[in-house]
């Protein structure tokens, strides 16, 4: 008996389903899922046939929605397109470093640093899918953020500061193999910050004889990102992978004044700030070392340049 993808009698009866890919058999019991769950669930559909039919619909309706919304971080590396896993499935972990830094604008461009450490735990399989979870500390720093403008008010630093507040990052990838050397990928990462980061500034506001002096505290609230991106990726000799493409993301955070102070940007009140790129480029290697451990080296770029390497161990 023959089977097919598609429901004759309801080829015209949704077309948002049709689509995006969810076509139903016209068969009754397991067969009757829509086909993304029967992949899920290893039911009827080659997984290879499922990736080349539908990987590239996937990516580029990926990508347009993250377009249209995005108003723009990209926090950590974002590896290899093909899992380090072992084909038969198994646990890789990883300990890196990452170097960030960013354009953040609310009226006013802001840069801003990051120095994160993380761990990452991972599990894939099949050579083509993974997921992962991180955790780890990172600083920030925000440039020339309590320059004043007024010359009535001086503060006695320009620059935000704060050390080591915890984050989370979530991930998933998939794979496709071209061949034995190349192939492609998609990603989506996400991180969030657990708490604030706060830094305070003091100063005098006035003009003799009647100058005060002021002490308050900046606030950067609800920090996140989401990023998305397709990867190529060459198998070199000795196992190596080289890989690079292009990623979209966004990035969002709330700033907020404990006092408000002439001459300083921000007000009282919470105040969105964003990043000022939306898109950027992405570039690695992933060497293998001894039993078991590899070597990830990675660079980003987008409004400024971000770098960082990761050392994990496959299971």
């Amino acid at each position: 008996m023959k089977t097919t993808g598609k429901n004759p009698q309801g080829s015209f009866g949704n077309v948002s389903q049709q689509a995006t890919g969810y076509y139903t058999l016209r068969f009754a019991g397991l067969f009757n899922l829509p086909i993304p769950l029967r992949f899920a669930f290893g039911i009827g559909v080659s997984r290879r046939k499922f990736l080349m039919k539908n990987f590239l619909s996937i990516a580029l309706t990926v990508l347009l929605i993250f377009s249209i919304n995005t108003k723009a971080a990209a926090a950590g590396l974002f590896g290899p397109p093909q899992t380090v896993s072992k084909e038969a499935g198994g646990l890789n972990t990883a300990i890196g470093y990452w170097y960030h830094e960013d354009t953040y604008t609310n009226g006013a461009d802001h840069i801003i640093r990051q120095n994160e450490i993380y761990s990452q735990a991972a599990y894939g399989a099949k050579n083509i899918w993974e997921i992962y979870a991180r955790i780890g500390v990172s600083d920030l720093k925000i440039f020339d953020v309590f320059r004043s403008a007024d010359a009535s008010t001086t503060t006695y630093k320009n620059n935000f500061e704060e050390n080591w507040k915890f984050f989370g990052t979530l991930g998933a990838k998939g794979f496709y193999p071209i061949n034995k050397t190349f192939g492609i990928g998609a990603f989506i990462q996400g991180t969030c910050y657990f708490s604030n980061f706060t830094d305070d500034v003091a100063g005098t506001n006035g003009i003799l004889p009647g100058i005060s002096p002021f002490t308050t505290d900046l606030k950067v609230k609800n920090l996140f990102d989401v990023n998305f991106g397709v990867g190529f990726q060459a198998t070199v000799p000795y196992g190596t992978k080289l890989y690079a493409g292009p990623y979209i993301y966004y990035s969002e955070a709330k700033i907020s004044l404990a006092a408000n102070i002439p001459g300083l940007e921000y007000a009282a009140g919470n105040v969105s700030v964003e990043n000022k790129s939306i898109a950027g480029g992405f570039a690695g290697i992933d060497i293998p070392l001894a039993k078991g451990f590899r070597l990830n080296v990675e660079g980003q770029y987008s409004d400024r340049f971000s770098a960082g390497a990761a050392v994990s161990y496959t299971y």
